[in-house]
């Protein structure tokens, strides 16, 4: 019962790592397509948010929960699913870091333009773009530990 408790944990801390994650970018995504300042300065206060309250937590219940499933499953540290996962989750970490610092920046700058009723300097748009790239490595690494983590290949 212990490791199924464990589990449901784990999965919903996935869950609410990559729901939140994709769910925010997608949102903030479109709204700087937009090229509204206050549309962006609304949903990048909400996505600065959202980082805070579900994926900062998530970020770190995931490892904590996962070790603990494979001290209660006896699973070999060397298996390469095990090995794979944990380099894919520090690749999106390693990806997630700067994406959180833009996000907070590129906020900051929105806010500022809506109050003072100005475009967006051209640095929030060359953060947007660095935001975006560093988006797609992390989504993709997260998917594939998601499949490692279902199909655990030996």
């Amino acid at each position: 019962m212990e490791y199924l408790a464990i589990k449901v944990v784990h999965i919903i801390s996935s869950v609410l790592l990559v729901g939140t994650g994709f769910g925010t970018a997608f949102y903030l995504f479109f709204a700087n397509r937009s090229r509204s300042v206050e549309a962006i300065a609304v949903v990048s206060r909400l996505v600065v948010r959202a980082d805070w309250w579900f994926t900062t937590p998530a970020v770190i219940i995931q490892p904590l929960s996962g070790a603990y499933m494979l001290h209660l499953a006896g699973y070999p540290l060397n298996a390469f699913w095990i090995v794979a996962s944990a380099a894919l989750y520090a690749l999106a970490g390693i990806c997630w870091l700067p994406v959180v610092w833009y996000q907070i920046r590129m906020h900051r700058m929105a806010v500022e333009a809506h109050a003072q009723g100005t475009a967006l300097p051209d640095l929030y748009w060359r953060y947007a773009r660095r935001w975006e790239l560093l988006g797609y490595p992390a989504f993709i690494a997260m998917v594939v530990v998601f499949a490692l983590m279902v199909m655990k290949p030996m």
